[in-house]
């Protein structure tokens, strides 16, 4: 299984993008951004997922290069949830 966080598609840019205008971040995507990080997502990659990262990790699963995992979750949050 793969649980991600935060992954900029378009209606996540369209939701931050009505959430700029109330939070006054401005208007270009890297300010948007930069105000999403700053008040909303706090994590230690600093900066949201991208769909191909998603993508590139759901390859290698289905690949015969993971042939050996099995029963795991993996989490791609760019270190937003702490794990013990």
């Amino acid at each position: 299984m793969v649980s991600s966080g935060i992954v900029v598609t378009p209606g996540v840019r369209e939701s931050y993008r009505l959430e700029a205008g109330r939070r006054s971040w401005g208007e270009d995507w890297p300010a948007i951004e930069a105000g999403v990080l700053a008040e909303v997502l706090d994590n230690p990659a600093g900066r949201p997922g991208r769909p191909e990262e998603v993508a590139d990790l759901v390859a290698f699963i289905a690949s015969p290069l993971a042939d050996y995992i099995y029963g795991a979750n993996l989490r791609m949050d760019g270190g937003s949830t702490a794990v013990v």
